[in-house]
């Protein structure tokens, strides 16, 4: 599944990842080989590892019901976040209630499912966690006995890596295949002035780093230019780190601390001292990999992670204070003590203080200054 999506798809969901790359995994099962997947989204992946119960009404309904979809969707991008999460609310109000009223994309994804499965996403969520082999976070395994090779290395080691991968893609012609990708598909949405880097090929890494660089072309002096360059190379390198430690948290987070029996085994192997890839990668993952296609318990033992005690909920709360929307208790317990807050806080003492009368004011703490310090609201959308 290489280069099979054409560039200017905005519309392509995990869900017809999902689809296309099961069947790809079961025609590999029914010839008795041994599908593996490599590389790729761990939200993706974790797509082919999970049941899930969204299939759509429309599904199988031939190309006017795709066309239909695509056009509700792209109806929907064009609204604006508020009013979309007010249209959730009506639907969903428990999805809602998770979701900040600015995460667009979650948002028109659970309408979205509301739409083409007439239930909303709470509902199949709940459905999909007390289907039989299920667990908190989702639904029972979609294959028996998944093996899992997570390859790791120290952080250092890691990020001094990718700086060398992005020397390497430049010297391999990457401003050149953006320049061309640019004025192929690109340039004509920037005089518009319509470009977005939230849909489809242009969320991926560079493309919004470059783009002050990519639209200089031919309207700035070489000196500015080189200095966009440079900027945009430093971006690159920086979001590229921060995407790979969010990859490694998510391992964490979804996989090792994963809660319930319906986790697939992950194997840790250690990558850092590539002189000793042998001894540490190769002889072990073969060990593994043997072990499971003959019923067998691998030497190695799995990777284990406790999970979190007082798990953070992803509650959205209102502070009517700041005019802030919240997502999550730990959040919430973090802006309570934020400059910002104590700022607005201490101002509405003194606004408080000034207008109520000497037997208020010898009070040390006022209702209004309880309800601001005390928990947030729910969300009211």
């Amino acid at each position: 599944m290489i280069s099979f999506v054409d560039p200017l798809v905005t519309n392509y969901t995990v869900l017809d990842f999902q689809k296309k790359a099961t069947a790809i995994i079961d025609e590999i099962l029914d010839s008795q080989k041994v599908p593996i997947v490599v590389g790729g989204t761990n939200y993706y992946i974790e797509s082919l590892l999970w049941k899930i119960l969204f299939d759509t009404k429309g599904e199988g309904k031939g190309p006017e019901s795709a066309v239909a979809t695509a056009e509700w969707k792209a109806e929907l991008e064009n609204l604006e976040s508020q009013e979309l999460h007010h249209r959730l609310n009506l639907v969903d109000p428990i999805m809602a209630a998770k979701l900040h009223p600015h995460n667009k994309r979650k948002i028109i994804r659970s309408l979205q499912l509301f739409e083409q499965t007439g239930i909303p996403h709470s509902e199949l969520l709940r459905r999909q966690h007390e289907e039989k082999g299920g667990g908190p976070l989702g639904g029972p395994l979609k294959y028996p006995n998944p093996c899992i090779l997570w390859l790791y290395a120290e952080q250092a080691v890691l990020e001094a890596r990718l700086d060398q991968r992005v020397d390497v893609m430049l010297e391999a012609g990457l401003l050149e295949e953006l320049q061309n990708f640019h004025r192929q598909y690109n340039q004509e949405r920037v005089a518009e002035n319509s470009q977005d880097y939230q849909q489809g090929i242009f969320q991926s890494i560079g493309f919004k780093e470059f783009h002050q660089y990519l639209i200089s072309e031919d309207k700035s002096p070489e000196e500015v230019r080189r200095q966009l360059l440079d900027q945009a190379i430093q971006a690159f390198r920086t979001v590229t780190k921060r995407y790979a430690r969010k990859q490694n948290k998510w391992v964490q987070n979804r996989f090792l601390r994963r809660p319930g029996s319906n986790v697939p085994p992950v194997y840790g192997l250690e990558v850092s001292d590539l002189s000793q890839w042998d001894e540490n990668v190769l002889e072990p993952a073969v060990q593994i990999v043997e072990s499971f296609l003959k019923g067998q318990k691998p030497l190695r033992e799995p990777l284990t992670l406790e999970p979190v005690p007082g798990k953070d909920k992803q509650n959205c709360q209102l502070c009517e204070l700041c005019s802030r929307v919240i997502i999550g208790d730990r959040e919430w317990r973090a802006h309570l003590k934020s400059r910002s807050h104590r700022f607005h806080l201490k101002k509405l003492r003194r606004l408080a203080l000034g207008s109520l009368s000497a037997r208020c004011c010898s009070s040390t703490e006022s209702p209004v200054e309880r309800r601001m310090e005390g928990p947030g609201e729910d969300c009211e959308t």
